[in-house]
């Protein structure tokens, strides 16, 4: 079934605010997974993570924070009706140039991509979360 009319405006407006949403949602999502005791990764492993972004951004490459992007796609193309919110592009640190003695070895490397991908999900939840208000809002006439 094609979306209606109604629905793509939805989903136009919808994304129209999406990249003000993004901001707030990586800023609750990095206070509820890197912050605190309970934190995904220790203070020592946040500040390699810190190090490795600069480095990338030095390098002229994608850094790890604020280059995670996410779309939203109308809800017909999962089935669930509703628009829905994806991420399109998690980072993560690559293969090559972060091993070895003085870089990190492959499980530091997997786990701390695992922590940037549960990071990048919990910000497509609370977008999910953002958009549903919004849809669910009445719209002016």
């Amino acid at each position: 079934m094609s979306p209606t009319t109604d629905d793509r405006e939805t989903v136009r407006r919808a994304r129209a605010r999406l990249d003000e949403w993004v901001f707030e949602a990586r800023d609750r999502a990095y206070a509820e997974l890197f912050e605190g005791t309970d934190a995904a990764v220790s203070d020592a492993e946040l500040r390699l993570l810190d190090r490795i972004d600069s480095d990338l951004t030095r390098r002229g490459e994608p850094g790890l924070w604020g280059v995670d992007e996410y779309g939203l796609v109308e809800g017909g193309v999962f089935d669930a009706g509703e628009p829905r919110v994806v991420c399109t592009y998690h980072p993560e640190i690559p293969y090559e140039g972060y091993r070895g003695e003085e870089s990190l070895d492959e499980p530091t490397r997997e786990q701390l991509n695992d922590a940037l991908w549960e990071y990048c999900e919990r910000v497509a939840a609370l977008l999910q979360s953002e958009v549903d208000a919004f849809v669910d809002e009445p719209t002016e006439e």
